[in-house]
């Protein structure tokens, strides 16, 4: 069972006791989360943990991210942005194309927000949650978009349901980033969900909260289309700014029905963390050497599909 803040309504008894229709399935950010530009450490320094403090650069290319020049925004899914922000620079002075790929927390649309996405012209939506999950917040019929599901192992609800330290959930979110590196189901589902978005746009990805499955084939995808890593860095945190309008009552209701005690012991759980990706990156480098590798023989992808997926992005 799985507390109700993370992936899904579900009520697990002692630890709270919500209705289903009173809590909605998103991420949460906290003040104690260092700012976008001081968060922005290399990913090994990155994995040492959110108390690093050594070596953080201002991204040169920040305000690229911050820039209010979305291609949509929805407000019933507010961690909903296109993958290529407002047209992110790549390192070889080129910039992404928009309009190409969208990522998301899971669809629960108002009437409005359902026209402009269905506005979109989208081909498929590729599900990155778990049976489970999809179960109790399907999501709702698109025209002309495919329904596709890719499994990738999230954060387990009945671990969660049973931490007692903020220490037990930091570690817990980085074994789940290292998941994504060394479990097969994991890389089964991240190398055939990066074959789908090889056939070309427009498609989105989404898993609950849009934030850990979907934060790291968001970052893979950047990576393809030659972004730099300090922005993709900065992208991957914008999910601690873009989900504000639902913090407070989130955290509002963690405390009524949990303890205020019991805010931060989940807190790792409920954000983007630089020290989470940077759990994901060291595995990758323990494992596969390199990032090219991990896609490569990791994930199984050859030149075609990467290159694919670049030429798509690439303006």
């Amino acid at each position: 069972m799985s507390p109700p803040w993370i992936g899904g309504d579900v009520t697990i008894g002692r630890l709270c006791r919500f209705q289903r229709a009173e809590v909605p399935t998103l991420a949460l950010t906290f003040a104690a989360i260092p700012p976008v530009g001081e968060q922005l450490d290399s990913w090994v320094d990155a994995a040492s943990g959110p108390g690093a403090t050594a070596n953080r650069p201002t991204c040169p290319n920040l305000d690229l991210v911050h820039e209010e020049q979305e291609y949509l925004r929805l407000a019933s899914v507010d961690n909903f942005r296109d993958v290529a922000g407002p047209g992110y620079p790549t390192t070889d002075g080129g910039r992404l194309r928009t309009g190409v790929f969208y990522r998301s927390n899971d669809l629960r649309l108002t009437e409005d927000d359902h026209g402009a996405l269905s506005g979109l012209g989208l081909t498929a939506i590729l599900d990155l949650r778990s049976r489970l999950e999809i179960d109790l917040h399907p999501d709702p019929h698109v025209p002309g978009a495919q329904p596709l599901h890719f499994d990738a192992i999230g954060i387990p609800m009945e671990t969660v349901a049973m931490l007692q330290t903020r220490e037990a959930a930091d570690e817990l979110m980085r074994v789940v980033y290292r998941g994504f590196v060394t479990e097969e189901k994991c890389r089964v589902a991240f190398g055939a969900a990066l074959q789908q978005l090889a056939e070309g746009g427009p498609q989105l990805f989404h898993c609950s909260a849009g934030k850990d499955r979907t934060g790291w084939l968001a970052a893979l995808v950047l990576h393809i289309a030659g972004v730099d890593d300090a922005v993709i860095r900065a992208d991957y945190l914008l999910t601690n700014d873009r989900s504000a309008a639902s913090r407070a009552r989130v955290e509002a209701q963690i405390a009524e029905h949990a303890g205020d005690h019991m805010v931060p012991v989940f807190e790792p759980t409920l954000v983007a963390d630089l020290s989470f990706l940077g759990a994901a990156s060291a595995a990758v480098d323990e494992h596969f050497g390199d990032r090219a590798s991990y896609l490569r023989e990791g994930l199984g992808l050859d030149d075609e599909v990467l290159g694919a997926i670049r030429a798509l992005l690439r303006d």
